[in-house]
């Protein structure tokens, strides 16, 4: 579960990301975050994981309060960023070894790496350098990175950055199964993305929530609701 109360955060002096933002998210589903850009979608996935504390208000993540447990909270999450960081130079097992290695024992990231690679389908891949991927590659790696852990929520930035029309629907329908065991929190700017993978839909404007609906509850084309809102 995820629970944001009130949350407001500025930068650079009066300019406030998030304007008293609160929102629960109940376990299992996928979430889609959708806004324009500068809309605060990345500042509330940062403050969710733990890399950026709010100004005001308060958040939790699987009951653990994100400013007084935050090692709790990064253990129940794994995030992929929009400008997926990857450390080149490293061969991808040994990537997802790394990754797998701060959260787990020593003698279940072997096996945790070989579950990962093949839920991905990573395979065909394994043997090169992260900076060798193609772009698409690249992503999917990070995507492999945030579920090495397995943990209960992911929160993930722009998953479908950079993928072409096969590795989009493969990694579709692994977040559709995903969503069926965990909670996930995604933002895109592609809006029949989220209206194909989402269960419920939260438009940001602003640093404000503009809208909340569950996905079976649109009356219109999500298209109509979003360019009405952000106007």
């Amino acid at each position: 579960m995820i629970t944001v109360e009130n949350i407001t955060k500025s930068y650079f002096g009066s300019k406030k990301a998030l304007d008293n933002v609160s929102v629960k998210i109940e376990n299992g589903g996928i979430t889609g975050l959708l806004g324009p850009n500068g809309a605060g979608k990345s500042t509330l996935m940062k403050i969710l994981c733990g890399y950026l504390l709010p100004d005001k208000g308060k958040a939790s993540v699987c009951g653990f309060d994100i400013a007084a447990q935050p090692i709790k909270v990064r253990e129940n999450i794994g995030y992929l960023p929009e400008h997926n960081p990857l450390y080149l130079d490293l061969y991808v097992r040994e990537y997802l070894s790394f990754a797998a290695g701060i959260y787990l024992p020593k003698h279940e990231v072997k096996t945790a790496v070989e579950n990962v690679l093949e839920m991905v389908n990573f395979a065909g891949e394994a043997k090169k350098k992260a900076g060798a991927l193609s772009k698409g590659y690249r992503q999917r790696l990070g995507l492999a990175a945030a579920l090495v852990h397995n943990p209960k929520v992911l929160i993930l930035d722009e998953p479908a950055s950079g993928l072409d029309p096969n590795q989009l629907e493969e990694i579709r329908s692994l977040l559709r199964e995903l969503g069926k065991q965990k909670t996930i929190l995604l933002s895109t700017h592609i809006m029949q993305e989220v209206e194909v993978l989402c269960d419920r839909i939260i438009i940001l404007n602003e640093g404000v929530i503009a809208a909340d609906k569950y996905t079976d509850e649109l009356d219109e084309k999500l298209e109509i609701i979003f360019h009405s809102l952000t106007k």
